[in-house]
């Protein structure tokens, strides 16, 4: 019997169009995905990510002030020109790929902070009725690990039914996020067959601690979905509310993230990512170890000093 074949995912919609009001002062005149993770962009990370996963085509969701973004993603002549007059190649190089000669992209603003549904369907234009995946740049991957994306897409090439990436988080944190619903059915070489979707219940009330993380790969019937879907949450249209009324037609398929991710949306998330990549790179990792080592130390120290001292005073309390 032959192998049922479904209209191939060539588009990834970025939304980037927030405020980014954990990060001021920073984010003033700075988009927050344009803040640098080592020598990267955050966004960048996206767009590799999903380049390497066979995407070709970015949809980047973006508002006021977000220029500099485009101008990232742009060729930049005179830059590129002068570093290859200097001699400079491994710049160049660099600078070049930012964006692969054979990808496209696509900017469409989202003008009303509306929620992460009305940033997708801001792109429905642009994906028609085909397949599309969604990453949210503030996640951000190690891909060394293996890539999340690309996984996601050949379960998709092989069911024909929509998927998103999950992760265990803590059972009392799971009103901060979409929440699976697996109906009974367990997990299965990373897989859950979904029953529906949970929009940030309290723990109490929550069918599983599996929680919706940042990467989507949805059929085109979510578009036709978004457009009739009304604010819910917060005032807002949740994308996890067109995800429960296609789950209901065609079904959804959870895939299980086990590896590193980091949320640079936050700022403690943020930096761990700095650090983590910083390590992997060879010339920053043997300058930057005795540091951190030198660092935790003294904060070893100070710890300490400051153990004794409670300890000191409770005694001279009891006196």
């Amino acid at each position: 019997m032959a192998k049922a074949k479904f209209q191939k995912v060539t588009k990834a919609i970025i939304p980037a169009a927030g405020l980014g009001t954990r990060f001021l002062p920073a984010t003033k005149a700075m988009p927050k995905e344009m803040l640098t993770v080592v020598a990267k962009p955050i966004i960048q990370y996206a767009v590799e990510e999903a380049y390497a996963a066979g995407i070709r085509e970015f949809i980047f969701i973006t508002g006021r002030g977000k220029a500099v973004m485009e101008n990232h993603f742009d060729h930049p002549y005179e830059l590129a020109d002068t570093l290859r007059k200097k001699g400079k190649l491994a710049e160049l190089k660099l600078v070049e790929s930012v964006l692969p000669a054979d990808a496209k992209v696509y900017y469409t603003r989202q003008g009303q902070p509306l929620g992460l549904g009305h940033a997708v369907g801001c792109a429905a234009g642009i994906t028609q009725e085909e397949p599309f995946a969604v990453l949210l740049p503030d996640d951000i991957i190690d891909t060394s690990q293996g890539n999340p994306l690309k996984e996601m897409l050949a379960i998709y090439n092989e069911t024909g039914k929509s998927v998103v990436m999950a992760e265990e988080v803590a059972p009392d944190r799971t009103n901060q996020y979409g929440i699976l619903d697996l109906g009974g059915t367990g997990i299965k070489n990373n897989r859950a067959r979904v029953k529906t979707f949970v929009e940030k219940p309290e723990p109490k009330k929550a069918p599983s601690n599996l929680a919706i993380v940042g990467r989507y790969v949805l059929t085109g019937r979510h578009m036709a979905q978004l457009a009739k879907t009304k604010p819910g949450r917060g005032g807002e249209i949740q994308l996890t509310d067109a995800m429960i009324e296609v789950c209901k037609k065609e079904g959804f398929t959870g895939y299980l993230h086990n590896g590193l991710r980091f949320d640079c949306g936050d700022k403690v998330g943020f930096q761990m990512a700095n650090l983590y990549f910083a390590l992997q790179d060879p010339y920053i990792a043997g300058r930057l170890q005795p540091f951190l080592h030198q660092m935790a130390e003294r904060h070893d120290r100070r710890q300490a000093l400051r153990e004794d001292e409670i300890k000191r005073r409770k005694t001279k309390s009891k006196k």
